[in-house]
Protein backbone atom coordinates (compact mmCIF):
# COMPACT_ATOMS: atom_id res chain seq x y z
CA UNK A 1 0.00 0.00 0.00
CA UNK A 2 1.14 3.46 -1.01
CA UNK A 3 1.66 5.27 2.42
CA UNK A 4 -0.34 8.20 0.95
CA UNK A 5 -2.97 5.69 1.07
CA UNK A 6 -2.85 5.18 4.59
CA UNK A 7 -5.31 6.37 7.04
CA UNK A 8 -3.94 7.36 10.23
CA UNK A 9 -4.06 4.42 12.35
CA UNK A 10 -2.66 2.32 9.69
CA UNK A 11 0.18 4.96 9.41
CA UNK A 12 0.76 4.20 12.99
CA UNK A 13 0.69 0.70 13.57
CA UNK A 14 2.84 0.45 10.09
CA UNK A 15 4.94 2.98 12.15
CA UNK A 16 5.22 0.78 15.69
CA UNK A 17 5.77 -2.34 12.68
CA UNK A 18 8.76 -1.24 11.38
CA UNK A 19 7.32 -1.10 7.60
CA UNK A 20 7.45 2.63 7.27
CA UNK A 21 9.60 5.62 8.60
CA UNK A 22 8.30 8.89 9.84
CA UNK A 23 10.76 10.45 7.02
CA UNK A 24 9.78 8.17 4.53
CA UNK A 25 5.72 9.07 5.67
CA UNK A 26 6.49 12.83 6.55
CA UNK A 27 8.68 13.54 2.80
CA UNK A 28 5.70 11.76 1.14
CA UNK A 29 3.59 14.47 2.55
CA UNK A 30 5.57 17.22 1.42
CA UNK A 31 5.75 16.24 -1.88
CA UNK A 32 2.72 15.75 -1.94
CA UNK A 33 2.20 19.26 -1.09
CA UNK A 34 4.42 20.61 -3.75
CA UNK A 35 2.66 18.20 -6.41
CA UNK A 36 -0.54 19.58 -5.04
CA UNK A 37 0.57 23.62 -4.36
CA UNK A 38 -1.93 24.78 -6.95
CA UNK A 39 -4.70 23.51 -4.65
CA UNK A 40 -3.79 26.39 -1.83
CA UNK A 41 -4.45 24.07 0.91
CA UNK A 42 -1.64 25.89 3.16
CA UNK A 43 -0.31 29.30 4.05
CA UNK A 44 2.96 28.22 5.35
CA UNK A 45 4.50 24.79 4.47
CA UNK A 46 7.00 23.77 7.58
CA UNK A 47 9.02 22.05 5.04
CA UNK A 48 12.41 21.94 7.76
CA UNK A 49 10.96 21.63 11.12
CA UNK A 50 9.21 18.53 9.71
CA UNK A 51 11.64 16.80 8.30
CA UNK A 52 13.79 17.60 11.60
CA UNK A 53 10.83 16.61 13.92
CA UNK A 54 9.86 13.15 11.79
CA UNK A 55 14.12 12.26 12.04
CA UNK A 56 13.65 12.73 15.55
CA UNK A 57 11.22 10.39 15.57
CA UNK A 58 12.56 7.62 13.72
CA UNK A 59 15.35 8.03 16.53
CA UNK A 60 12.79 7.74 19.64
CA UNK A 61 11.24 4.90 18.12
CA UNK A 62 14.74 3.03 17.48
CA UNK A 63 15.27 3.86 21.30
CA UNK A 64 11.90 1.51 21.83
CA UNK A 65 9.61 4.62 22.72
CA UNK A 66 5.92 5.11 21.73
CA UNK A 67 3.45 7.56 21.83
CA UNK A 68 -0.18 8.12 20.09
CA UNK A 69 1.06 9.92 17.37
CA UNK A 70 4.77 9.93 16.92
CA UNK A 71 6.27 10.26 13.35
CA UNK A 72 2.37 11.25 12.26
CA UNK A 73 2.38 14.28 10.23
CA UNK A 74 -0.59 16.79 10.79
CA UNK A 75 -1.45 19.74 9.55
CA UNK A 76 -2.88 22.64 11.73
CA UNK A 77 -5.47 25.73 11.11
CA UNK A 78 -3.81 28.77 10.93
CA UNK A 79 -5.80 30.47 13.55
CA UNK A 80 -3.90 28.00 16.07
CA UNK A 81 -0.95 29.63 17.34
CA UNK A 82 2.22 27.81 16.85
CA UNK A 83 5.67 28.83 18.82
CA UNK A 84 8.12 30.13 16.73
CA UNK A 85 5.13 29.64 13.25
CA UNK A 86 3.56 32.23 11.46
CA UNK A 87 -0.10 32.77 12.59
CA UNK A 88 -2.18 34.47 9.99
CA UNK A 89 -5.75 33.80 10.59
CA UNK A 90 -5.67 34.27 6.44
CA UNK A 91 -5.58 38.02 7.24
CA UNK A 92 -3.18 40.39 5.92
CA UNK A 93 -3.87 42.12 9.67
CA UNK A 94 -1.58 39.45 10.89
CA UNK A 95 0.56 38.63 8.30
CA UNK A 96 3.59 38.71 9.57
CA UNK A 97 2.62 37.53 13.07
CA UNK A 98 4.68 34.60 14.87
CA UNK A 99 3.63 33.70 17.91
CA UNK A 100 5.77 33.09 21.19
CA UNK A 101 3.95 29.96 22.57
CA UNK A 102 1.84 27.29 21.42
CA UNK A 103 -2.05 26.74 22.04
CA UNK A 104 -2.61 23.75 24.55
CA UNK A 105 -3.90 21.52 20.86
CA UNK A 106 -0.88 22.09 19.77
CA UNK A 107 1.10 21.08 23.09
CA UNK A 108 -0.62 18.03 22.80
CA UNK A 109 0.19 16.96 19.68
CA UNK A 110 3.54 17.64 20.15
CA UNK A 111 3.68 15.81 23.51
CA UNK A 112 1.82 13.00 20.95
CA UNK A 113 5.01 12.75 18.74
CA UNK A 114 3.14 14.37 15.91
CA UNK A 115 4.57 15.98 12.77
CA UNK A 116 3.02 19.58 11.84
CA UNK A 117 3.95 19.62 8.17
CA UNK A 118 2.50 23.16 8.40
CA UNK A 119 -0.31 25.58 8.73
CA UNK A 120 -3.60 25.45 6.28
CA UNK A 121 -5.09 28.38 4.45
CA UNK A 122 -8.89 29.39 5.92
CA UNK A 123 -11.47 32.21 5.91
CA UNK A 124 -10.47 34.69 7.06
CA UNK A 125 -10.92 35.08 10.91
CA UNK A 126 -12.88 31.74 10.64
CA UNK A 127 -15.60 34.07 8.98
CA UNK A 128 -17.20 32.59 5.87
CA UNK A 129 -17.72 28.94 4.44
CA UNK A 130 -16.26 28.65 0.96
CA UNK A 131 -12.90 29.89 1.86
CA UNK A 132 -12.61 32.18 -0.85
CA UNK A 133 -12.79 34.80 1.79
CA UNK A 134 -8.73 34.39 2.78
CA UNK A 135 -6.33 37.14 2.16
CA UNK A 136 -3.86 34.35 0.70
CA UNK A 137 -5.86 33.05 -1.75
CA UNK A 138 -9.14 30.71 -2.59
CA UNK A 139 -8.39 27.17 -1.65
CA UNK A 140 -9.48 24.72 -4.47
CA UNK A 141 -11.37 21.25 -3.85
CA UNK A 142 -9.08 18.48 -4.57
CA UNK A 143 -11.77 16.30 -5.51
CA UNK A 144 -12.91 19.11 -8.47
CA UNK A 145 -10.62 22.39 -8.38
CA UNK A 146 -13.46 24.46 -9.99
CA UNK A 147 -15.34 24.26 -6.78
CA UNK A 148 -14.47 24.98 -3.24
CA UNK A 149 -13.75 23.29 -0.43
CA UNK A 150 -16.25 24.58 1.87
CA UNK A 151 -15.42 26.69 4.62
CA UNK A 152 -13.56 27.85 7.21
CA UNK A 153 -11.36 24.89 7.74
CA UNK A 154 -11.66 24.34 3.81
CA UNK A 155 -7.99 24.32 4.08
CA UNK A 156 -7.57 21.83 6.54
CA UNK A 157 -10.21 19.72 5.12
CA UNK A 158 -8.67 19.70 1.48
CA UNK A 159 -5.25 18.64 2.90
CA UNK A 160 -6.72 15.69 4.29
CA UNK A 161 -8.95 15.03 1.11
CA UNK A 162 -5.52 15.45 -1.51
CA UNK A 163 -3.57 13.08 0.97
CA UNK A 164 -1.05 16.17 1.54
CA UNK A 165 -1.44 14.76 5.45
CA UNK A 166 -2.95 12.37 7.51
CA UNK A 167 -4.93 14.41 9.65
CA UNK A 168 -5.83 18.04 10.42
CA UNK A 169 -6.91 20.35 13.15
CA UNK A 170 -9.59 22.72 12.61
CA UNK A 171 -12.50 25.37 14.17
CA UNK A 172 -15.93 24.99 14.19
CA UNK A 173 -18.15 27.81 15.29
CA UNK A 174 -21.31 27.49 13.14
CA UNK A 175 -20.16 24.44 10.78
CA UNK A 176 -16.50 25.23 9.92
CA UNK A 177 -15.19 21.85 10.38
CA UNK A 178 -18.42 19.41 9.08
CA UNK A 179 -19.48 22.08 6.36
CA UNK A 180 -16.12 21.53 4.10
CA UNK A 181 -15.43 17.49 5.39
CA UNK A 182 -18.77 16.97 3.72
CA UNK A 183 -17.43 19.41 0.55
CA UNK A 184 -14.09 16.99 0.54
CA UNK A 185 -15.94 13.89 1.41
CA UNK A 186 -13.77 13.29 4.68
CA UNK A 187 -14.57 13.12 8.33
CA UNK A 188 -15.19 16.35 10.50
CA UNK A 189 -16.15 16.17 13.98
CA UNK A 190 -16.75 19.06 16.40
CA UNK A 191 -16.78 17.76 19.73
CA UNK A 192 -18.59 18.79 23.12
CA UNK A 193 -18.19 22.70 23.34
CA UNK A 194 -15.60 22.53 26.52
CA UNK A 195 -14.15 18.76 25.39
CA UNK A 196 -10.53 20.55 23.64
CA UNK A 197 -9.07 23.29 25.33
CA UNK A 198 -9.66 26.45 22.90
CA UNK A 199 -6.54 28.50 24.87
CA UNK A 200 -4.29 29.57 21.69
CA UNK A 201 -7.24 29.77 19.45
CA UNK A 202 -7.14 33.09 17.82
CA UNK A 203 -10.79 33.79 19.06
CA UNK A 204 -13.82 34.49 16.58
CA UNK A 205 -17.08 33.71 18.91
CA UNK A 206 -16.05 32.51 22.06
CA UNK A 207 -19.25 30.74 23.00
CA UNK A 208 -19.33 29.15 20.11
CA UNK A 209 -15.82 28.51 18.94
CA UNK A 210 -14.35 24.68 19.13
CA UNK A 211 -11.79 23.19 17.78
CA UNK A 212 -11.82 19.61 16.15
CA UNK A 213 -10.14 17.50 13.74
CA UNK A 214 -10.44 16.40 10.01
CA UNK A 215 -9.49 13.08 8.97
CA UNK A 216 -10.05 10.09 6.73
CA UNK A 217 -12.35 7.52 8.59
CA UNK A 218 -13.58 7.92 12.28
CA UNK A 219 -10.87 5.58 13.55
CA UNK A 220 -8.51 8.32 13.41
CA UNK A 221 -11.10 11.39 14.51
CA UNK A 222 -11.08 9.11 17.69
CA UNK A 223 -7.53 8.72 17.82
CA UNK A 224 -7.06 12.67 17.87
CA UNK A 225 -9.31 13.32 20.06
CA UNK A 226 -8.42 10.71 22.52
CA UNK A 227 -5.00 13.01 22.57
CA UNK A 228 -6.56 16.87 22.16
CA UNK A 229 -9.63 16.19 24.41
CA UNK A 230 -9.13 17.10 28.38
CA UNK A 231 -9.48 19.89 31.15
CA UNK A 232 -6.89 22.86 30.52
CA UNK A 233 -6.27 25.09 33.52
CA UNK A 234 -5.83 28.25 30.98
CA UNK A 235 -9.10 27.59 29.51
CA UNK A 236 -11.67 27.84 31.91
CA UNK A 237 -14.80 26.58 29.95
CA UNK A 238 -12.78 23.37 29.48
CA UNK A 239 -14.24 20.17 31.17
CA UNK A 240 -12.60 16.49 31.62
CA UNK A 241 -14.63 14.28 29.25
CA UNK A 242 -15.37 10.77 30.39
CA UNK A 243 -13.36 8.11 28.86
CA UNK A 244 -13.89 7.32 25.43
CA UNK A 245 -14.00 4.18 23.57
CA UNK A 246 -11.08 1.77 22.80
CA UNK A 247 -12.75 1.12 19.29
CA UNK A 248 -15.37 1.52 16.98
CA UNK A 249 -17.54 -1.10 16.05
CA UNK A 250 -19.76 0.40 13.49
CA UNK A 251 -22.49 -1.32 14.94
CA UNK A 252 -26.25 0.14 15.20
CA UNK A 253 -28.02 -2.78 15.89
CA UNK A 254 -30.79 -1.55 18.64
CA UNK A 255 -29.87 2.37 18.42
CA UNK A 256 -32.65 4.86 17.92
CA UNK A 257 -32.03 8.01 15.26
CA UNK A 258 -33.90 11.06 15.34
CA UNK A 259 -34.75 12.81 12.00
CA UNK A 260 -36.38 16.21 12.29
CA UNK A 261 -39.00 17.17 10.00
CA UNK A 262 -37.95 20.33 9.78
CA UNK A 263 -34.53 19.02 8.41
CA UNK A 264 -36.75 17.67 4.68
CA UNK A 265 -39.21 20.02 4.65
CA UNK A 266 -37.35 22.68 3.40
CA UNK A 267 -36.93 23.60 -0.29
CA UNK A 268 -33.29 24.91 0.40
CA UNK A 269 -32.42 21.06 0.13
CA UNK A 270 -30.82 20.14 -3.16
CA UNK A 271 -32.88 17.51 -4.33
CA UNK A 272 -29.60 15.20 -5.12
CA UNK A 273 -28.13 15.95 -2.01
CA UNK A 274 -32.11 14.40 -0.37
CA UNK A 275 -31.85 11.37 -2.11
CA UNK A 276 -28.18 10.48 -0.52
CA UNK A 277 -29.47 11.07 2.76
CA UNK A 278 -32.54 9.22 2.49
CA UNK A 279 -30.05 6.22 1.04
CA UNK A 280 -27.77 6.50 4.34
CA UNK A 281 -31.01 6.48 6.74
CA UNK A 282 -32.42 2.97 4.63
CA UNK A 283 -28.91 1.58 4.68
CA UNK A 284 -29.28 2.41 8.52
CA UNK A 285 -32.04 1.12 8.89
CA UNK A 286 -30.77 -2.17 7.07
CA UNK A 287 -28.18 -2.13 9.38
CA UNK A 288 -30.47 -2.52 12.20
CA UNK A 289 -30.95 1.22 13.31
CA UNK A 290 -34.56 2.29 14.75
CA UNK A 291 -35.81 5.75 12.93
CA UNK A 292 -37.64 7.99 14.57
CA UNK A 293 -39.28 11.30 13.20
CA UNK A 294 -40.08 14.63 15.63
CA UNK A 295 -40.11 18.08 15.21
CA UNK A 296 -37.58 20.90 16.00
CA UNK A 297 -39.37 24.08 15.40
CA UNK A 298 -37.04 26.23 16.32
CA UNK A 299 -34.71 25.17 13.54
CA UNK A 300 -35.73 27.69 11.42
CA UNK A 301 -34.52 30.14 13.34
CA UNK A 302 -31.11 28.90 14.41
CA UNK A 303 -29.38 30.61 10.98
CA UNK A 304 -30.58 33.98 12.08
CA UNK A 305 -29.59 33.51 15.83
CA UNK A 306 -26.01 32.30 15.49
CA UNK A 307 -25.53 35.65 12.63
CA UNK A 308 -26.64 37.72 15.68
CA UNK A 309 -24.45 36.03 18.33
CA UNK A 310 -21.96 35.19 16.02
CA UNK A 311 -21.44 38.50 14.78
CA UNK A 312 -22.01 40.55 18.57
CA UNK A 313 -19.07 38.34 19.96
CA UNK A 314 -16.58 38.87 17.11
CA UNK A 315 -17.33 42.36 17.06
CA UNK A 316 -15.91 42.16 20.54
CA UNK A 317 -13.13 39.68 19.54
CA UNK A 318 -11.85 41.89 16.95
CA UNK A 319 -12.10 45.08 18.61
CA UNK A 320 -8.12 44.12 19.52
CA UNK A 321 -7.03 44.73 15.92
CA UNK A 322 -6.36 47.54 15.86
CA UNK A 323 -3.02 48.88 14.51
CA UNK A 324 -1.52 49.34 17.89
CA UNK A 325 -0.98 46.20 20.14
CA UNK A 326 0.53 43.71 16.95
CA UNK A 327 -0.42 43.04 13.68
CA UNK A 328 -0.10 45.26 10.93
CA UNK A 329 -0.31 49.32 10.94
CA UNK A 330 -1.88 51.72 8.37
CA UNK A 331 1.12 53.94 7.15
CA UNK A 332 0.37 57.48 6.97
CA UNK A 333 -1.30 57.96 10.06
CA UNK A 334 -1.90 61.41 12.21
CA UNK A 335 -3.84 59.98 15.05
CA UNK A 336 -4.72 57.29 17.64
CA UNK A 337 -8.16 57.38 14.97
CA UNK A 338 -6.92 57.42 12.23
CA UNK A 339 -4.52 54.57 12.81
CA UNK A 340 -7.58 52.46 13.86
CA UNK A 341 -9.97 53.57 10.85
CA UNK A 342 -6.89 53.28 8.67
CA UNK A 343 -5.31 50.24 9.82
CA UNK A 344 -9.19 48.19 10.22
CA UNK A 345 -9.95 49.48 6.79
CA UNK A 346 -7.00 48.10 4.81
CA UNK A 347 -6.12 45.15 6.38
CA UNK A 348 -9.84 43.36 7.46
CA UNK A 349 -11.56 41.87 4.45
CA UNK A 350 -14.76 42.77 3.31
CA UNK A 351 -16.73 39.73 5.14
CA UNK A 352 -14.85 40.39 8.51
CA UNK A 353 -15.86 43.86 8.25
CA UNK A 354 -19.39 42.87 7.64
CA UNK A 355 -19.28 40.18 10.63
CA UNK A 356 -18.20 43.54 12.87
CA UNK A 357 -20.93 45.82 11.44
CA UNK A 358 -23.82 43.57 12.37
CA UNK A 359 -22.02 42.67 15.62
CA UNK A 360 -21.80 46.45 16.61
CA UNK A 361 -25.10 47.23 15.04
CA UNK A 362 -27.11 44.35 17.47
CA UNK A 363 -25.49 45.88 20.30
CA UNK A 364 -25.87 49.12 19.67
CA UNK A 365 -28.07 51.49 22.13
CA UNK A 366 -31.80 50.96 20.77
CA UNK A 367 -30.95 47.61 18.94
CA UNK A 368 -29.66 45.17 22.01
CA UNK A 369 -33.42 44.10 23.22
CA UNK A 370 -34.93 43.65 19.55
CA UNK A 371 -31.84 41.86 18.03
CA UNK A 372 -29.14 40.16 20.59
CA UNK A 373 -31.28 39.78 23.81
CA UNK A 374 -34.19 37.98 21.83
CA UNK A 375 -31.76 36.12 20.55
CA UNK A 376 -29.90 35.07 22.75
CA UNK A 377 -33.29 33.96 24.36
CA UNK A 378 -34.32 31.85 21.33
CA UNK A 379 -30.68 30.30 21.72
CA UNK A 380 -32.55 29.01 24.99
CA UNK A 381 -35.38 27.72 23.03
CA UNK A 382 -32.96 25.59 20.38
CA UNK A 383 -30.75 24.10 23.37
CA UNK A 384 -33.80 22.88 24.70
CA UNK A 385 -35.40 21.22 21.84
CA UNK A 386 -32.37 19.79 20.51
CA UNK A 387 -31.94 17.94 24.07
CA UNK A 388 -35.45 17.25 24.10
CA UNK A 389 -35.05 15.83 20.58
CA UNK A 390 -31.62 13.37 21.93
CA UNK A 391 -34.31 12.47 25.11
CA UNK A 392 -34.96 8.60 24.19
CA UNK A 393 -32.56 8.82 21.34
CA UNK A 394 -28.75 7.70 20.61
CA UNK A 395 -28.22 10.41 18.36
CA UNK A 396 -29.86 13.32 16.15
CA UNK A 397 -28.78 12.59 12.06
CA UNK A 398 -29.33 15.25 9.24
CA UNK A 399 -27.58 16.61 5.88
CA UNK A 400 -24.78 18.33 6.84
CA UNK A 401 -25.08 20.72 3.91
CA UNK A 402 -28.04 21.51 1.42
CA UNK A 403 -26.04 21.36 -1.27
CA UNK A 404 -22.33 19.82 -2.85
CA UNK A 405 -19.60 22.20 -3.10
CA UNK A 406 -20.90 24.82 -5.10
CA UNK A 407 -18.30 25.91 -8.24
CA UNK A 408 -15.78 28.99 -7.14
CA UNK A 409 -17.52 32.45 -7.44
CA UNK A 410 -20.72 30.96 -7.76
CA UNK A 411 -22.17 32.07 -4.05
CA UNK A 412 -21.15 35.52 -4.67
CA UNK A 413 -24.19 36.74 -2.23
CA UNK A 414 -23.64 36.52 1.63
CA UNK A 415 -27.16 35.90 2.04
CA UNK A 416 -26.74 32.31 -0.26
CA UNK A 417 -23.81 31.12 1.28
CA UNK A 418 -24.54 31.62 4.69
CA UNK A 419 -27.56 28.94 4.04
CA UNK A 420 -24.83 26.24 3.63
CA UNK A 421 -24.78 26.30 7.32
CA UNK A 422 -28.69 25.75 8.00
CA UNK A 423 -27.67 22.43 9.44
CA UNK A 424 -24.46 22.93 11.45
CA UNK A 425 -25.10 26.18 12.96
CA UNK A 426 -27.76 24.55 15.93
CA UNK A 427 -25.11 22.28 16.93
CA UNK A 428 -22.91 25.51 17.76
CA UNK A 429 -25.85 27.10 19.73
CA UNK A 430 -26.77 23.85 21.55
CA UNK A 431 -22.77 23.17 22.42
CA UNK A 432 -23.62 19.67 21.38
CA UNK A 433 -20.96 16.90 19.42
CA UNK A 434 -21.27 16.36 15.69
CA UNK A 435 -19.60 14.51 12.98
CA UNK A 436 -20.38 14.55 9.01
CA UNK A 437 -19.17 11.86 7.49
CA UNK A 438 -19.33 11.02 3.72
CA UNK A 439 -22.39 8.87 2.06
CA UNK A 440 -22.95 8.72 -1.98
CA UNK A 441 -22.66 11.76 -4.03
CA UNK A 442 -24.71 13.77 -5.90
CA UNK A 443 -23.64 16.19 -9.27
CA UNK A 444 -20.70 14.41 -9.19
CA UNK A 445 -19.67 15.38 -5.63
CA UNK A 446 -19.72 13.62 -2.23
CA UNK A 447 -22.39 13.88 0.11
CA UNK A 448 -21.97 14.43 3.96
CA UNK A 449 -24.13 12.83 6.87
CA UNK A 450 -24.31 14.72 10.10
CA UNK A 451 -24.81 12.72 13.57
CA UNK A 452 -25.73 14.77 16.23
CA UNK A 453 -24.85 13.55 20.14
CA UNK A 454 -25.32 14.21 23.70
CA UNK A 455 -22.62 15.99 25.60
CA UNK A 456 -19.29 14.26 25.54
CA UNK A 457 -20.72 11.40 23.47
CA UNK A 458 -18.33 11.38 20.39
CA UNK A 459 -17.53 7.90 20.79
CA UNK A 460 -21.33 7.31 20.28
CA UNK A 461 -21.77 9.07 17.16
CA UNK A 462 -18.50 8.25 15.69
CA UNK A 463 -19.56 4.60 15.82
CA UNK A 464 -22.87 5.89 14.49
CA UNK A 465 -20.26 7.50 11.58
CA UNK A 466 -18.62 4.28 11.07
CA UNK A 467 -21.46 2.62 10.74
CA UNK A 468 -22.41 5.33 8.02
CA UNK A 469 -19.00 4.89 6.34
CA UNK A 470 -19.18 0.80 6.11
CA UNK A 471 -22.41 1.10 4.18
CA UNK A 472 -21.35 3.58 2.22
CA UNK A 473 -18.78 1.10 0.86
CA UNK A 474 -21.28 -2.00 0.88
CA UNK A 475 -23.59 0.32 -1.36
CA UNK A 476 -21.46 1.88 -3.75
CA UNK A 477 -19.02 -0.55 -4.16
CA UNK A 478 -21.75 -3.55 -4.70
Amino acid sequence: MDILDMTLCELVAALDGGGVSSTEATAACLNRIKDTQGLNSFITVCEDAATDAARRADERRARGERAPLLGVPVAVKDNIVTDGIRTTCASKFLQNFVPPYDATVVQKLKAAGAVIVGKTNMDEFAMGSTNENSAYGVVKNALDPARVPGGSSGGSANCVAARQAFAALGSDTGGSIRQPAAYCGVVGLKPTYSAVSRYGLIAFASSLDQIGTLTRDCDDALAMLKVLSGKDERDATSACPPAYPDILRGDVRGKTLCIADEFLNTDKLDDGVRAAFEAAVDALQKRGAVIKRASIKSFAAALSVYYVLSGAEASSNLARFDGVKYGMRAEGCDSISDIYVKSRTEFFGAEVKRRIMTGNYVLSSGYYDAYYLKASKIRTVIKKEFYAALDGCDAIISPTAPTVAPKLGEQSDPHKTYLSDMYTVPVNISGLPAVSVPFGAAHGMPVGVQIIGKCFDEGGILDIGKAVMLADREVHNA
